[in-house]
Order: structure tokens, then C-alpha cells, then sequence
């Protein structure tokens, strides 16, 4: 009997301490609750502070030290009086950035940065802030009524900054941001470096698009002479043709020889790469399609030949259906490689398909057709020719719209639209070349922008380079007639030709699409290059 009681005693006290030790365990577990709940407010509210701003801890007008007197004694503030604490979690322009520390706090670090110039007359000057109401926002306690000048400079700072908060893109410590989830492979640094590239575009103000140096300058033009382009396999005929190719570095040459080059030009060695010869057919023109694609080469014959660069043949096409030209030997190839004008007889310029090689329409002049030039559309055409006037030809409708006297010019022998289409150059057998602006002439202003007169022989050949800011003008009838304008002043370069290497009877030129080369064609057979330095690439 007694052992049973002993026993029971001893279950019941067993039963008693699991009892205690369950509301321990309890205690424990819901005080463990609680600090994990403490921590994780503590963690969104370090968050909240880093994205919005110091919402639940900002910092005191400038002392920390005294940031929980501040909290404290703001609760118990008047109407009229109120303690702005959070100016300084947007810091003025004397400090520096703002970390968060472990309570939760924005650390301010007091970085002075030196100011330009100082007004010393700011510390001697005292502004009461106590008596206008819209200053006592500015007071840091209830009674402070005095301030100095650079005290109220240094708070409407503070106030001015919380009023207009930073952007976050804007920060230049741009570490603190995330741009990913921790999930995400490591893969995506490569972002991370997109990203940054980005913030570098933002944080600074200069041109996205870097323009080749400055405007060109008048007077002096830079320049070297390169090896002769056709200095592996020269010709013994006058160099009627040359043009660069859309990729800058093949550039043909054609001439009397019946032979068309091509060449590879890099200004040193201007390897060969091909050369082919068409019999019995003396060449006075060829030109590369816009596109790239084909060669239109034309000659004293009522024929021409195209050759295709694809497929690497050579096709003859004509005489034209209709017509009764005798030579086809001047044209002109379209900005959109759709159109090629061929000069014909009695004032009529011929317009065929460069797609199927087919006429497709004509337009007539009043007096002989001397020369053409397609806008920069290729929408319209402008010609002369012997009666001293510029036609405009609207080629969707076949139509002229427009009809005017170049002045002092008896007979046209050449013209030159700009790539931009704002301007074209006429020349005459007189050796004057008018500039005009093409909506001017086209409202009727028959005056032109400038009259170039450094020749004095019949202008033959006209080129604008790709920025419109050179114009290249020659003649082939005088040794060393040949002339670049500098557009923008309308000045002649003084240094070009150079006295020294003369550019012989020039007969054509060419400018490389980016403007770096220029080649020209003389009657000795040669081709001169040369090196712009104004233009970095080729």
C-alpha cells in the first residue's frame, strides 16, 4: 500500500515538472517568436528606409547623437511649432551619402565638400526665423529665434532638398541598387555590364553619337599623297571612270584601254583584283549601282554593257527599243538604283529600268542635253544643256515643274546635286560654277549662293563628298584644272593642287563613301589617291 502511494506521488510530481517544462518550452518558443518577429520589422523596416526615405528612424537636423531626444520631445510639440526631422535623410549639397547601419539609423557622413566661393558677409548677418511664419519650420527648437546667414543657408538647403527628393536612377552609387533577384544564375553579369554601360551614359552629358571632329576648316585643307591606286597595273589611256564601291574599299577604274579594273584600296599596297576587257568597246563611263550589285558601262556605241558582280558576267544591252541614238556614252544611275538617264539626241533624256534594262519613259528639253543629276530621293532630275537653263523633272508624273536661267551661262556642261539635297552646283563651258540652294531656285530666287570662277575652261566633271562640304570641280581641258570648295564658306582650298605634284589633265574624281580617299583619273593613265585627314574613315 505504501508503495502505491509512493508511486503515485511520484507519477503526479513527474506529471508536474513535463507540465512546467511544457510552459517553459512554450515561453521559450513564443520569446524566440517574438524576436523573430522584431528582426524581420527591424529588416523591412531598414528596406522601407532604404526605398522611401527615414520613415520610422529619421535622423536628427544634423546631430545624432541626440536622435532619441528628438523622437521623444517631438511628440509633445505645439501647432505652431514642429521639428523637422526628416530634411536631413535628403542631404544638402555640403554633404555626402547616407548608409544604413545595423539599428535601422541613416548614418549621415559628414563629407564637407569645399564650396567655390564663400560669402563672408553670411556669417555676419542674423535672421530671425521666429517671427515670420514661414521660417519657423527652420527652427530646430521651440525657442531658437536667431540664426546666422550661413546657418539659414545651410537649412533652406536641407529643406529645399526634402521638398525635391533624388531619383534613385540618378544616384551615383549605384551599388546599393539591385537589378536581380538572388536567384538568378551567374550568368547574368553580362547584365549587370549592360547596366552599368547605361548608368555611364547617364551620368554624363556628351553626344551619344560621336560626329567625325569638327566642321571642316576653310583655307588649308590636310592631306597626303598615298600610292597611285592603279599603281600595280597602270593604264596607257586617259582614265575616263573611277568610283569607290559601297564598302569603301574596292574602287574601279575605267578608260580608253578598254579594260575596267578593280582594286582593292587600303593606301599602301592597292592590290589588283580583277580586271576585265571589253572588245571594241572604248569606255567612257562606269558606274557602280547604289545597291552594289551591278557595273553600268557605257561607251561611244548605241550600246552598253552591265556586268552583274553576283554572278560575275557581262551582258550587253541595246541599241534601245525605239530609239535612234548613235552613242550612249553619258548617264546617270538613280540614288535609289532604280533609274538610269542616258543622254540621247535633240534635247531628250532617255529613262530605263535598271531592273529589267528597258525604257520605260523620255523627257525633253528644249535645247540640247548637255548633262543630268538625280536629287537625293531620286524623285527628280535636273538637267542643262545649250539653252543656259536648269530644268526640274518630276519623275513619278514625267513632268517639268520647274524651269530656270542659270545665270551667266550660255551653255550648261554640268551638274552635281549635294547627298542632302539642299544645294546642287551648275557648271558652264564658260568655267563659272554657281551654287545654288535648290529650294530657293525652285521658289523662284535665280540668284545663286556663290559664283566659283577659278577656272577658266569648260567645266567637266562636278562631285559633292558625302557630308557635302567638299565640292571637287575640274576641267580637262587645262593642266591642272582641277579645284576643291570648301562648301560651308564657299571658299577655294589655296593648297590644292599642290604646286609641287600636279594633278596633270584631270578627267574624273571620286570621293570613298566616308570621305577618307579621294582618287582622280587623269590622261596619263594614272590614278592619284589621296588622304583626307579631316575624315577618319574610308
Amino acid at each position: 500500500m505504501a508503495s502505491l502511494i509512493s508511486q503515485n506521488i511520484t507519477q503526479s510530481i513527474g506529471d508536474e515538472k513535463s507540465k512546467s517544462e511544457k510552459k517553459i518550452n512554450r515561453k521559450r518558443k513564443k520569446e524566440e517568436n517574438k524576436e523573430v518577429e522584431v528582426e524581420e520589422e527591424m529588416e523591412m523596416k531598414k528596406l522601407e528606409n532604404l526605398l522611401f526615405g527615414s520613415l520610422y528612424n529619421p535622423v536628427g537636423f544634423g546631430k545624432n547623437d541626440d536622435l532619441e531626444e528628438t523622437l521623444n520631445d517631438g511628440e509633445n510639440d505645439s501647432a505652431m511649432f514642429f521639428v523637422d526631422r526628416v530634411v536631413d535623410s535628403a542631404l544638402s549639397v555640403y554633404e555626402g551619402d547616407a548608409h544604413l547601419v545595423q539599428e535601422g539609423y541613416l548614418e549621415v557622413e559628414k563629407e564637407e565638400r569645399k564650396p567655390v566661393w564663400v560669402d563672408d558677409e553670411e556669417e555676419k548677418t542674423s535672421i530671425k526665423i521666429a517671427s515670420v511664419n514661414r521660417l519657423r519650420k527652420l527652427r530646430k527648437e521651440e525657442g531658437e529665434d536667431v540664426i546666422s546667414g550661413s546657418t539659414y543657408v545651410e537649412r533652406l538647403r536641407a529643406q529645399h532638398a526634402k521638398l525635391n527628393p533624388g531619383t534613385e536612377w540618378a544616384q551615383i552609387d549605384s551599388q546599393g541598387r539591385s537589378y536581380s533577384s538572388d536567384d538568378e544564375d551567374s550568368d547574368d553579369e553580362g547584365k549587370h555590364t549592360e547596366v552599368k554601360l547605361v548608368d555611364d551614359i547617364l551620368q554624363s552629358n556628351e553626344d551619344l553619337v560621336v560626329k567625325s571632329r569638327t566642321k571642316l576648316s576653310q583655307g588649308l585643307l590636310e592631306y597626303s599623297r598615298l600610292v597611285d591606286a592603279n599603281a600595280v597595273d597602270p593604264s596607257n589611256a586617259p582614265i575616263n571612270s573611277v568610283e569607290f564601291h559601297r564598302n569603301s574599299q574596292l574602287l574601279l577604274v575605267g578608260g580608253l584601254d578598254k579594260k575596267l579594273r578593280f582594286f582593292q584600296i587600303d593606301g599602301k599596297r592597292n592590290t589588283k583584283i580583277q580586271s576585265i576587257f571589253l572588245e571594241d568597246f572604248p569606255i567612257k563611263k562606269a558606274s557602280f549601282l547604289p545597291n552594289g550589285s551591278q557595273v553600268i558601262i557605257s561607251g561611244r556605241r548605241k550600246f552598253f554593257h552591265v556586268l552583274d558582280l553576283v554572278k560575275a558576267s557581262v551582258d550587253k544591252v541595246g541599241p534601245l527599243v525605239g530609239r535612234e541614238e548613235k552613242s550612249l556614252e553619258s548617264f546617270e544611275v538613280s540614288p535609289d538604283s532604280d533609274t538610269i538617264a542616258f543622254l540621247g539626241n535633240e534635247g531628250y533624256i532617255l529613262l530605263v529600268s535598271s531592273k529589267t534594262k528597258e525604257l520605260i519613259g523620255t523627257l525633253k528639253m528644249n535645247g540640247t542635253v548637255r548633262s543630268v543629276a538625280f536629287t537625293d530621293d531620286g524623285r527628280q532630275l535636273l538637267s542643262s544643256g545649250g539653252d543656259g537653263q536648269i530644268y526640274h523633272w518630276d519623275l513619278r508624273t514625267r513632268t517639268c515643274i520647274h524651269k530656270g536661267v542659270d545665270e551667266g551661262s550660255i551653255n550648261g556642261t554640268s551638274l552635281c546635286a549635294s547627298p542632302n539635297g539642299s544645294l546642287f552646283a551648275s557648271g558652264s563651258d564658260s568655267g563659272i560654277v554657281n551654287i545654288y540652294n535648290r529650294q530657293e531656285f525652285l521658289g523662284g530666287k535665280r540668284k545663286p549662293i556663290k559664283a566659283i570662277e577659278n577656272l577658266t575652261t569648260k567645266v567637266d566633271f562636278m562631285k559633292f563628298n558625302h557630308d557635302a562640304q567638299i565640292l571637287a570641280v575640274s576641267s580637262s581641258m587645262k593642266k591642272n584644272s582641277s579645284k576643291l570648295i570648301h562648301i560651308p564658306s564657299f571658299t577655294v582650298f589655296s593648297n590644292w593642287p599642290s604646286a609641287n605634284r600636279a594633278v596633270h589633265y584631270p578627267r574624273c574624281l571620286d570621293f570613298s563613301p566616308h570621305g577618307g580617299f579621294m582618287a582622280t583619273g587623269n590622261a596619263e593613265g594614272k590614278v592619284l589617291l589621296y588622304k583626307l585627314h579631316h575624315y577618319h574613315d574610308a
